[in-house]
């Protein structure tokens, strides 16, 4: 049975965003995986990395809690939309205080490398924006992904990373999102 970690970056509950959610977790439990979310505007904890790496920052136990599902999991789904390029600035914070030295990579002494903490997992990233995929990464680059698919996740170990764009979410029709939510049923009961 695969154990899936669904992590939520939309700080918004009426968004859309949340029902992406609920249709990748009702798609995965139908083909028998284990879900667990983690929706990061629930959680309580200061997304400022204060003192940057040069002095620990206690852990809240929201994170503690999160970090666990994470370890948990064999497959992550990441859901977040893009605002400026980039994820929302509370799904950043999640990220710069938990994916941290020790826990999701180390550096090796005295050398350029580092081990790769996340090793074995997979990841799928659902993304919604105002413009099509395709505009977003031929004018753009795609920074939110480049972010999180290649600078934290294969960073500490995390492969093969799948990535689905929706959108355009500004102008959507009922039926456009209605078979958004097909679409990422489907994923989720594939398990990708």
């Amino acid at each position: 049975m695969k154990k899936i970690a669904i992590i939520n970056g939309h700080p918004n509950k009426d968004s859309f965003n949340f029902g992406i959610v609920k249709a990748y977790r009702e798609g995965a439990l139908t083909s028998g995986a284990e879900v667990r979310e983690i929706t990061i505007a629930e959680l309580k904890f200061d997304p400022v990395l204060h003192f940057g790496y040069q002095k620990r920052m206690e852990l809240e136990r929201d994170l503690l809690k999160a970090w666990e599902i994470i370890l948990w999991a064999d497959h992550m789904v990441w859901i977040h939309p893009v605002w400026w390029g980039g994820m929302p600035a509370m799904m950043k914070g999640f990220i710069d205080r938990l994916f941290l030295p020790g826990f999701a990579y180390k550096y090796r002494e005295n050398s350029v490398w580092w081990d790769k903490l996340l090793k074995g997992k997979t990841a799928h990233i659902i993304t919604t924006l105002d413009q099509p995929g395709w505009y977003y990464w031929l004018l753009y680059g795609k920074p939110s992904i480049n972010q999180l698919k290649k600078s934290t996740l294969e960073f500490c170990g995390v492969k093969p990373i799948k990535v689905t764009y929706i959108g355009i979410i500004r102008n959507s029709t009922e039926m456009q999102r209605t078979k958004w939510l097909y679409k990422v049923r489907e994923l989720g009961r594939k398990q990708k």
